[in-house]
């Protein structure tokens, strides 16, 4: 039951935010295949920018361009400052992921929430001890983690 109620927060979430921006989702192009994955069923991979990081493709390639993906993040991971280079879109399925503008500042945010990150905005983020984060995850081009350093303050 708690998958089925993960995997229709997904689905109904990521209609939602397609709508917003106007454009069909992934799944709902008119005449083409529907995308069902079952959450079992999803082929995990180790990212490599992040350890103990992973990600199962859905559509697309993060590689290269536009993707969707679903991630897990273990328990207590912390990201520094970093940027992306295109916006990401996250539906939090599973734990607490935080994110905010520096450290103090972040938010958390659990399962149902909807976190949309314009590119190369500086943030932190991560998994708040507890329980693994697992989301859904749209990128509108090729995924990437680019660590920004701290600058101190000038005098």
């Amino acid at each position: 039951m708690r998958l089925f109620l993960m995997l229709t927060v997904v689905c109904l979430s990521t209609a939602a935010l397609a709508d917003e921006v106007g454009r069909p989702a992934p799944s709902a192009k008119q005449g083409g295949t529907p995308l069902m994955v079952s959450f079992t069923d999803l082929r995990w991979t180790a990212l490599p920018e992040r350890k103990g990081m992973q990600f199962a493709v859905l559509s697309g390639d993060p590689t290269k361009g536009a993707y969707t993906q679903m991630r897990k993040v273990p328990a207590g991971t912390d990201n520094p400052l970093h940027t992306h280079s295109s916006e990401l879109k996250n539906v939090i399925i599973s734990g607490v992921w935080y994110t905010g503008t520096d450290s103090a500042s972040a938010r958390d945010f659990g399962p149902g929430s909807i976190v949309v990150m314009p590119g190369d905005w500086v943030h932190v983020s991560g998994c708040r001890s507890g329980s693994d984060c697992v989301f859904y995850q749209e990128g509108t081009g090729k995924f990437d983690f680019k660590p920004v350093v701290e600058r101190s303050p000038v005098r």
